[in-house]
């Protein structure tokens, strides 16, 4: 019987967010720039709790992305994955990430990060399954900058590990944020990476068994 393992990405995985670092990375750092000046009142907002997740993502999307052909875009996400987004990455959840691996775990990354770079990311690290927010195209295949379907996070987690993968119980689950609540609540072993408890510089081995 597979042990589903699941790991949320960004301030789990990473040491923070990662959509701007990828947006920069594509852009350049000019037109990067121009883009977080516009967003910055978006962003503020969100961060004041005035905003949600969803309007600053939309907003950053729309303005970085819109009009662009997916596949455009997927030469930048696939070099964010490979050179990018290692950098931010918390060596010590990285290495419990890799040793649950090791024991033949079936990983799955629960993230209301970019499936356009998350996967490609995940499938390099050995992930069995990937649920992501995904990014809507119109009639011609063009980004909107609007999210196809919810943004994975919260309920949406665990609405997407029963429904899309058929998860009803997780072995172990590793979040950081209100978030993560519902899908750490699947898990037998829910562990939050928190700077209160340390986990983000130190994990200890995982039991024996």
């Amino acid at each position: 019987m597979k042990q589903w393992v699941a790991f949320d990405l960004d301030g789990t995985l990473t040491r923070r967010e990662t959509l701007l670092y990828f947006l920069w990375a594509q852009q350049g750092n000019l037109p990067a720039l121009g883009l977080l000046l516009r967003t910055a009142p978006v962003l503020v907002g969100y961060g004041m709790g005035w905003r949600s997740n969803v309007q600053a993502k939309e907003t950053a999307l729309r303005l970085a992305l819109a009009g662009r052909l997916p596949e455009e875009i997927a030469p930048a996400a696939e070099h964010f994955a490979r050179h990018g987004l290692p950098q931010l990455l918390r060596p010590a959840v990285l290495a419990r990430l890799r040793e649950h691996r090791a024991r033949g775990h079936s990983l799955v990354l629960v993230t209301a990060t970019l499936e356009l770079y998350a996967r490609p990311w995940a499938l390099q690290e050995g992930f069995a399954a990937v649920l992501a927010t995904r990014i809507e195209t119109d009639a011609q295949g063009r980004i909107t900058g609007r999210l196809a379907g919810e943004n994975c996070w919260g309920p949406e987690k665990a609405r997407r590990l029963r429904e899309d993968l058929g998860i009803e119980r997780l072995a172990y689950a590793y979040g950081n944020s209100r978030g993560d609540r519902e899908m750490l609540a699947m898990a037998e072993q829910p562990i939050c990476i928190a700077r209160s408890n340390g986990f983000g510089r130190n994990l200890a081995p995982l039991a024996e068994g």
